[in-house]
């Protein structure tokens, strides 16, 4: 029995295999329901009224957090003086073609738009064109425009677009990471911030923004993750902070109360007992609790995107998920329909099982722990590890490789990366 096992594993790895014209998703003779891919959530429908809900909430509710990006930043002040389109793109601002009139479009491909002039900016903000910017832009006595009040969406963070007219301008696409987005330093711009903190800020970089800083001081950032692929997850973000014990209304929408209270300032509430502060920012009003059923379900219905077609070998990936169930035993944790374990009972894991290069984040969550990532779509944003340590997904199977001493040959590690390309 054990002798033709690894005759069938041997000519479908050598033979079969390198003939397909796509990945093999099949089941192997190992496969079971913990087979990474493998298996069923039965999971319920979502309500499709739910759905167009929670996108209008994400694309454009702000939750009332203008009374903090206007009144106390008075970033609208930044924005309307000295924030140009081709300033906002360079600090990872998006641009939504699709609210723009096509002749506006045919006249930025055509270099006809003035993209140096914070006019256009307020132009652009105006028709709701500025992924997660949500202002109110009024007409001066003299012609000119002004950026009345401004405040931030989910969008700003969880949204990029295809870059189909030009570099940051394009068809949106919801809950992608925006890893080109420098929160930290279009926050250091605000004139209310010591210089100190402007430095913190500032020093985070693209891609990568710490949710905790302004509780614990600590400077840490973290990766900006994803908000698709979700549904079916029982703990929610990095470190499984996320679950129905400490939110009703669902394991994203924790996090979605977190966010939107205590880093957007919306009007709201936000409390956990495992942690030693309390936040309250509702002004007579709650701005957040009503929606969150439907935000989550927006983001539950965001599949993880699928490799593009030609963006790995096809031979290649089918023996690195050979080195994926086998010799590097990654499927021990990214296992089920979802690529993770989190999915079995909520199962976390302690601080060493981390190898990012930081192992210090954890300390500063609800559990202490991490949560393995689901790794769907895992091809769509790099860097990698909540530190963002490693720059590919070479570095991923390089660090693994060193780090648990799996052996790998060269080769293996090629498939293996291959092979996660593919997801």
């Amino acid at each position: 029995m054990k002798h033709g096992f690894m005759v069938t594993v041997l000519l479908m790895a050598v033979f079969g295999l390198t003939s397909c014209n796509k990945l093999d998703l099949g089941h192997f003779p190992w496969d079971h329901g913990s087979a990474p891919g493998k298996g069923e959530l039965n999971l319920p429908p979502l309500d499709p009224q739910l759905v167009q809900q929670g996108k209008q909430v994400f694309r454009y509710w702000t939750f009332g957090d203008e009374t903090f990006w206007t009144d106390k930043l008075q970033m609208n002040k930044v924005i309307e003086s000295a924030v140009s389109p081709k300033t906002a793109l360079s600090v990872g601002l998006k641009v939504d073609a699709a609210a723009l009139p096509a002749s506006v479009i045919t006249a930025i491909e055509k270099g006809q738009v003035n993209l140096d002039d914070p006019q256009t900016t307020l132009l652009l903000i105006q028709a709701n064109a500025v992924l997660g910017i949500k202002g109110e832009v009024s007409k001066n006595a003299d012609g000119t425009l002004s950026l009345d009040r401004v405040g931030v969406t989910c969008a700003l963070c969880h949204s990029t677009v295809d870059n189909s007219v030009a570099p940051g301008i394009g068809n949106r696409l919801d809950c992608w990471p925006n890893r080109d987005l420098n929160p930290g330093l279009i926050i250091s711009l605000s004139p209310a911030l010591s210089q100190s903190t402007k430095a913190t800020y500032a020093s985070w970089g693209p891609g990568m923004y710490d949710p905790r800083f302004n509780f614990d001081g600590k400077s840490n950032p973290v990766v900006i993750p994803p908000a698709y692929g979700l549904y079916g997850l029982p703990k929610a973000i990095f470190t499984g902070d996320g679950d129905v014990e400490h939110e009703p209304a669902g394991p994203v929408a924790y996090w979605n109360r977190y966010v939107s209270v205590t880093q957007m300032h919306g009007h709201g509430y936000f409390s956990d007992p495992r942690l030693p502060w309390t936040v309250d920012y509702r002004q007579n009003d709650d701005l957040v609790t009503s929606v969150l059923p439907a935000l989550q379900a927006y983001e539950y219905s965001k599949s993880a995107p699928a490799a593009p077609a030609n963006s790995y070998d096809i031979a290649a990936a089918n023996r690195g998920r050979v080195v994926f169930m086998q010799k590097a035993n990654c499927v021990s944790c990214h296992n089920g329909p979802l690529f993770t374990d989190v999915i079995y009972g909520g199962k976390l894991h302690p601080q060493s099982a981390s190898v990012a290069i930081d192992k210090d984040y954890v300390k500063r969550s609800a559990t202490k722990m991490w949560r393995v990532t689901p790794l769907r779509g895992i091809w769509q944003h790099p860097p990698y590890f909540h530190d963002g340590s490693a720059k590919t997904l070479a570095d991923v199977v390089d660090r693994y490789n060193q780090v648990q001493n799996l052996r790998l040959t060269a080769k293996e590690k090629s498939d293996l990366t291959e092979y996660l390309k593919s997801l």
